[in-house]
């Protein structure tokens, strides 16, 4: 089931069932106005509403043709956004890219922040950018969306609690985070809002690609037009998404609704690209002493995508421009 909320001119929108390939929706209001609402009442709403997907995927419902634009974020605002990161190879990049050393406990515990979830961008809203000097940067993700879900949840009891899969593009000031760090607390200002792809797809839509927590499928990211990346999600995600819960739900308990990313996706293998810029420009400093690609710019494309064996694009597409803030 795919489901994604249309911009109705309220906060919070309005459910809706779309079709698996993405082309035509049916309104599900009149079940439950918002997603957030759905999460609310899964048990007793979810059965209706895999009854109005199949009866669109059916042809028993004629559907409205689907402009992605007119879509906010499946989840417009949500109680909390908590981002991981699972790829241990990004971790060991980006720490590399501004002078720091991986964690010590780099293999054996996943490091998390705490994001703003006051706001989610839509799928093709632009990004404003107020400084360039800030090193705007894109990450793609993959994300799950939470059940009530208590504390001290075993890693193979997690998932019960996983509702939803989809995508996110994290977005990072690059330069901001140094000087957060320092601190001792962060991230924050080096963290603004970040941007869901169109759609949130339940379990069973990853059918043979969703195996241990890990979904075994290819990150496809254009950067002003060109493909830069294209690194599978699944062998090098190196805590799950059930090691990622069993680890956040150690001491709290989550509400339904909660986002939970896994981080940026990456490999070793760097014919797969990039899925962040931060990581190329290590790549760069590695290579030849110095980062020669800069950060993103005014005028910048983002394009993050992932599509199944079929060739089905699974959550539709972020497609993003930097604009001036």
């Amino acid at each position: 089931m795919k489901l994604a909320t249309l911009d109705n001119g309220t906060r919070d929108g309005a459910l809706i069932v779309v079709r698996r390939d993405g082309e035509v929706f049916a309104d599900a209001t009149d079940i439950v106005p918002t997603l957030q609402g759905a999460l609310d009442r899964w048990e007793e709403v979810a059965g209706q509403l895999r009854a109005r997907s199949a009866a669109l995927e059916a042809g028993e419902l004629p559907g409205v043709p689907l402009d992605v634009r007119r879509l906010l974020a499946p989840l417009p605002r949500a109680y909390e956004w908590v981002d991981g990161s699972a790829y241990v190879n990004h971790v060991v990049l980006v720490r590399k890219a501004r002078g720091a050393e991986p964690p010590e406990t780099l293999l054996t515990e996943p490091l998390v922040y705490q994001g703003g979830s006051s706001r989610f961008l839509a799928p093709t809203e632009p990004i404003p950018l107020t400084h360039r000097e800030h090193g705007l940067d894109f990450e793609a993700e993959l994300a799950v969306v939470l059940a009530d879900t208590p504390i001290g949840v075993d890693p193979e009891d997690a998932p019960q609690y996983i509702r939803l899969f989809g995508l996110v593009n994290d977005l990072t000031l690059r330069n901001l985070i140094p000087g957060e760090l320092r601190k001792g607390f962060g991230f924050f200002t080096s963290k603004p809002a970040t941007a869901m792809a169109p759609f949130l797809v339940t379990p069973d839509e990853l059918e043979g690609s969703l195996l241990d927590g890990r979904v075994h499928l290819d990150m496809l990211v254009h950067h002003n037009g060109r493909r830069v990346g294209h690194a599978n999600a699944g062998p090098e995600m190196h805590f799950s998404f059930h090691d990622l819960l069993a680890h956040i739900t150690k001491t709290r308990a989550f509400t339904a609704g909660t986002i939970l990313g896994s981080g940026t996706v990456s490999n070793e293998d760097p014919s797969k690209g990039y899925s962040c810029i931060a990581e190329l420009r290590m790549r760069e400093i590695i290579g030849g002493g110095e980062a020669v690609t800069p950060y993103m710019s005014v005028g910048d494309t983002i394009h993050i995508e992932m599509k199944n064996g079929d060739g089905e694009s699974l959550f539709g597409a972020i497609n993003q421009k930097v604009v001036q803030g």
